[in-house]
């Protein structure tokens, strides 16, 4: 499916890509089989496809994957492929909205934990991503298509402008590979930012000696204000209501500078922090 393609069914269905949800369609075929075999989907899987727009993912998909189940919020979309009946016969097309979606109903569906590929709107990236990490424990992997600045995200090192929360907690739970890079010309209609496509796959945790919901707020507390030191973040954040006097104790008995700064930590140092501040709450 080319461009011309695409234009072709969209006018001919009273259909045009929706600036609020985020559609941008791929127009190369060859990118959309190279994505599932770089996926390394096999022949038992059975995937979820998150915004199933036009199919040009579903068909590849759907060659190689035992079973595909595409959800797509689009009523436009879903009323174009049950009008056409233009998806293969082992994918299922529900008219569903991700972010609202039960993951633990998905996963009882494909019988073992979620694998997921998507061609993300990059408006619904960052509160999916972490709709994947309160779900972790049912994820297997999630192959996405993202804007590059969150993909770089969820790959950065400590002390890089990119390093983030979404750095952090990802990597007490997942390894993230960056697959392929993706131009604005392989999309219609053509985004204004690059796009790259990674994997991010899913193992148990290397240690649970922690409380994994108080790391997620001691992680944003670090992250809230980039150009304050640690100290001044965790002795005015909401989230933990710190004195300045705990958030000196915890700093120096976790042996962290009083000096350092949140994007500097390590997630190493994050647990250790996390470990110490638990008993002073």
């Amino acid at each position: 499916m080319n461009r011309s393609d695409i234009k072709k069914i969209l006018k001919t269905n009273a259909l045009a890509p929706k600036k609020k949800l985020g559609q941008n369609f791929l127009v190369h075929q060859a990118t959309s089989e190279r994505i599932v075999e770089l996926a390394g989907v096999t022949e038992e899987d059975t995937i979820f496809e998150i915004g199933v727009g036009l199919g040009s993912l579903t068909v590849p998909l759907a060659r190689q994957a035992k079973r595909v189940i595409g959800l797509e919020v689009d009523a436009g979309i879903v009323r174009y492929h049950q009008e056409n009946d233009s998806l293969p016969a082992n994918a299922t097309l529900i008219h569903e909205d991700i972010l609202k979606t039960d993951f633990t109903r998905l996963a009882a569906e494909s019988g073992g934990p979620l694998k997921i590929i998507a061609n993300l709107p990059y408006s619904i990236s960052n509160p999916l991503l972490f709709k994947f990490l309160e779900h972790k424990e049912i994820m297997s992997w999630a192959v996405l298509m993202l804007q590059k600045e969150v993909g770089m995200r969820l790959c950065a090192a400590p002390g890089t402008k990119e390093y983030g929360i979404l750095s952090v907690l990802f990597a007490t739970c997942a390894t993230v590979k960056d697959l392929l890079h993706v131009s604005p010309e392989q999309f219609h209609p053509r985004p204004k930012v690059d796009s790259v496509v990674v994997k991010i796959s899913f193992h148990p945790p290397t240690r649970t000696d922690y409380d994994p919901e108080l790391l997620v707020k001691v992680v944003k507390t670090g992250f809230q204000k980039r150009r304050k030191t640690l100290i001044n973040c965790l002795s005015s954040s909401h989230l933990l209501a710190m004195t300045k006097e705990q958030a000196t104790q915890a700093l120096k008995e976790t042996e962290i500078s009083l000096k350092a700064r949140g994007e500097t930590l390590t997630i190493d140092d994050y647990i250790r922090l996390t470990k110490t501040i638990q008993p002073l709450l």
